[in-house]
C-alpha cells in the first residue's frame, strides 16, 4: 500500500505534468482556489457539469452532422455552446479549446471535414476527461489514507 507521502508526491508530478501538457492551467488553480471546508467537492462538482454539458453538445453536433441535409448553423451554434462551455467553467484542455476556435465544424463546407473534426474533438475531450478523472482519484486516494491535499497547486 502507498504511503500518503508517496500519494502526495505522485500528485504533485501528475498535476505537473497536466500542467506541461497543457490539460490544466493557471485558471484550474484559480478554479481550486474557490475550493473550501463548506464545500470539498466544489471543483469535482464543477469539471462534472463541464463534462456532462460537453457530452450532450457533442452528441448533439454528431445526430446534427448525420442529418440528410446539415443546418451549417445548427452547427455553428452548438459550436459555440461548446466553446462557451469550456470558458463558463475556466479550464480545459489548450488542444480542445485550439481546436474549437478554428470553428472547424462552421467553416467546413462539407459533412465528411465536419465529421472529421468531431472526432478530433471527441478524442481531445476523451483525454480531458481521463486526465481530470485520474487526478480526482488520486485526490480521494490520499484522502483516503487520511492524507490532505497538497497546496498550492
Amino acid at each position: 500500500m502507498d504511503s500518503v507521502a508517496q500519494l502526495q508526491r505522485q500528485l504533485v508530478d501528475y498535476r505537473a505534468q497536466l500542467f506541461n501538457e497543457g490539460f490544466l492551467d493557471e485558471q484550474f488553480n484559480q478554479l481550486q482556489q474557490l475550493q473550501d471546508e463548506s464545500n470539498p467537492d466544489f471543483v469535482v462538482e464543477v469539471v462534472t457539469l463541464f463534462f456532462e454539458d460537453s457530452e450532450r453538445l457533442l452528441d448533439e453536433l454528431a445526430k446534427a452532422l448525420e442529418q440528410q441535409s446539415v443546418d451549417y448553423r445548427k452547427i455553428d451554434a452548438h459550436v459555440h455552446q461548446l466553446k462557451g462551455s469550456s470558458s463558463r467553467y475556466i479550464f480545459a484542455s489548450s488542444l480542445y479549446i485550439s481546436i474549437l476556435s478554428t470553428d472547424c465544424f462552421a467553416l467546413a463546407l462539407y459533412p465528411t471535414k465536419c465529421q472529421k473534426c468531431l472526432q478530433q474533438v471527441k478524442h481531445e475531450y476523451s483525454l480531458v476527461k481521463t486526465k481530470l478523472e485520474t487526478l480526482f482519484k488520486l485526490e480521494q486516494k490520499i484522502l483516503a489514507a487520511g492524507g490532505s491535499i497538497p497546496w498550492p497547486m
